[in-house]
C-alpha cells in the first residue's frame, strides 16, 4: 500500500514536515529522485532554485517512480532568498565545515531539533546544493546550522537522493511511533508471569520427587539459574505447553519398548 505525504503525516502523529531546497539542481533525474526518496518519509514541499534544467521536465518525472505528489506541489525560485522566506529554521548541508562560526549537526539531531521545532509551530528546511560543488559559503552563510553525514572518509561520496533520503528518514524516525521490535503476525503470544510459575511450580516439583537437586543449597543455586533462564527466553504459550508435555511423557518413562510384556513361547 502506497501512503501519500498527508496520510504518512496522519499516520504517525506529525505536523508540517521539512521542506527540501535544492540549490542549482544540474539533473532533472537526480530532482525525480529526491522526490521519490523524500515521499518515503512523507515530505512533499520541494523548491529548486534556479534549477540548470527546464521544467517541466520528462527525466525528473520518470526517476520520481510515481512520486508526482511531490513534483506536482514542487516551486522553482530564483533566489534562495525567496525559497527560504517563510522558514523559521534552516539546516544546510555540506561535507565540510568551510570555516563558518555555526552550529554543526549530524541527520539525526537535525530531525530531533526539526521535531521540536514543528511541535513550536515553526518551519524548517534543509537546503542541499549542487551535485558538483555543494552549497556556497554565502549560501551556507543564510543556514542557521549546517549539517554533515558520518560517512566512511575513504569514500564520502553521496548523489542528492541518498543525501536527501538521510536526512528525511532520520526527520522521519525522530517523530515514527513504530514499536523498535515487533512479533510476527499470528505467533503465539508470550507466557504470562503465572503461567510461566505453573509450569516452574510443577517442573521444581517433579525434580524434587527424582532428587535431582541432591541438597537444599544445590537446590536453591539451580533453581536461580532455571528461573533465569525461563525469563531470559519468555517462552510462548504454545512452546510452554510443548515442555510441559515433553516433560511428562519422560517423567512416565516413555512408551513401553517392542515384546515388553510379552512371554517365550
Amino acid at each position: 500500500m502506497k501512503l501519500t505525504a498527508k496520510a504518512a503525516r496522519a499516520r504517525t502523529g506529525l505536523g508540517p514536515a521539512p521542506a527540501v531546497v535544492l540549490v542549482r539542481p544540474q539533473l532533472g533525474e537526480n530532482v525525480g529522485q529526491v522526490a521519490r526518496a523524500m515521499l518515503n518519509f512523507g515530505l512533499s514541499d520541494l523548491r529548486l532554485v534556479r534549477p540548470r534544467f527546464g521544467w517541466p521536465n520528462a527525466k525528473a518525472v520518470a526517476a520520481a517512480a510515481g512520486a508526482h505528489e511531490v513534483l506536482n506541489r514542487m516551486r522553482v525560485h530564483d533566489e534562495l532568498a525567496a525559497a527560504t522566506a517563510d522558514l523559521h529554521l534552516v539546516y544546510a548541508t555540506t561535507a565540510r565545515e568551510r570555516g563558518l562560526d555555526k552550529p554543526v549537526v549530524t541527520a539525526e539531531e537535525a530531525g530531533r531539533r526539526a521535531r521540536a521545532a514543528e511541535g513550536e509551530g515553526l518551519r524548517v528546511g534543509y537546503l542541499f546544493g549542487p551535485e558538483r560543488t555543494g552549497l556556497d559559503n554565502a549560501e551556507l552563510a543564510r543556514a542557521d546550522a549546517l549539517l554533515t553525514i558520518p560517512l566512511n572518509p575513504a569514500f564520502s561520496s553521496l548523489n542528492l537522493a541518498q543525501a536527501v533520503l538521510l536526512c528525511g528518514y532520520e526527520w522521519f524516525r525522530a517523530g515514527d511511533r513504530t514499536p523498535s521490535e515487533r512479533r510476527p503476525a499470528g505467533r503465539d503470544r508470550p507466557a504470562t508471569r503465572g503461567e510461566l510459575d505453573a509450569f516452574l511450580d510443577w517442573l521444581l516439583a517433579a525434580l524434587d520427587e527424582t532428587g535431582f537437586f541432591r541438597s537444599p543449597q544445590r537446590r536453591e543455586s539451580l533453581v536461580r539459574q532455571i528461573e533465569a533462564m525461563c525469563a531470559r527466553h519468555h517462552p510462548t504459550v504454545s512452546e510452554l505447553n510443548l515442555l510441559f508435555g515433553i516433560l511428562k511423557q519422560l517423567r512416565r518413562g516413555g512408551p513401553p519398548t517392542a515384546g515388553t510384556g510379552r512371554t517365550g513361547s
